[in-house]
């Protein structure tokens, strides 16, 4: 894979390598391996432009360089948070804030059941029978959190 000319210059595997990793990140985006390609890509300029330096200072190098780039990206994102068209997507429990269910199980010393969908959730709140329609206002674990819906 590696012909003759790239051994002789080893900066140059190292651009290959940071080009294939910024491709992979292109293809597959995952927002990491952009960080990882830049440490190859400055090793390999470092390389280029100081040809002598041995293998060991080039993986040294790479760590360094892609260690940092990977301290700036994640300060960046922390500064910078990527917003969401729907920040709730996978907090399910979230979602059914504000909901209208009915009673499925009588709500009794405030533990009962409640029909979501197709499915049967916990539910606390106070006493209701079945049929009643309540409003989701909150969630324990599993257990969603009602009350009665006022007209």
């Amino acid at each position: 894979m590696i012909d003759g000319r790239t051994a002789r210059h080893p900066g140059l595997a190292w651009l290959i390598l940071a080009a294939v990793l910024a491709i992979t990140e292109l293809l597959m985006p995952g927002i990491f391996l952009v960080f990882v390609a830049a440490g190859a890509a400055l090793t390999g300029v470092v390389t280029l432009i100081i040809p002598e330096f041995a293998v060991l200072f080039q993986v040294a190098v790479f760590i360094l360089a892609t260690s940092t780039a990977v301290a700036i990206g994640r300060r960046w994102y922390a500064q910078n948070p990527v917003a969401s068209a729907d920040p709730l997507l996978n907090d399910r429990v979230a979602r059914l804030i504000g909901e209208v269910v009915t009673v499925v199980e009588p709500i009794v010393a405030g533990k009962g059941k409640v029909r979501v969908g197709d499915g049967e959730w916990l539910a606390s709140g106070p006493d209701a029978p079945i049929g009643t329609h309540v409003r989701i206002v909150g969630a324990a674990g599993t257990s969603l959190t009602v009350e009665p819906v006022t007209a």
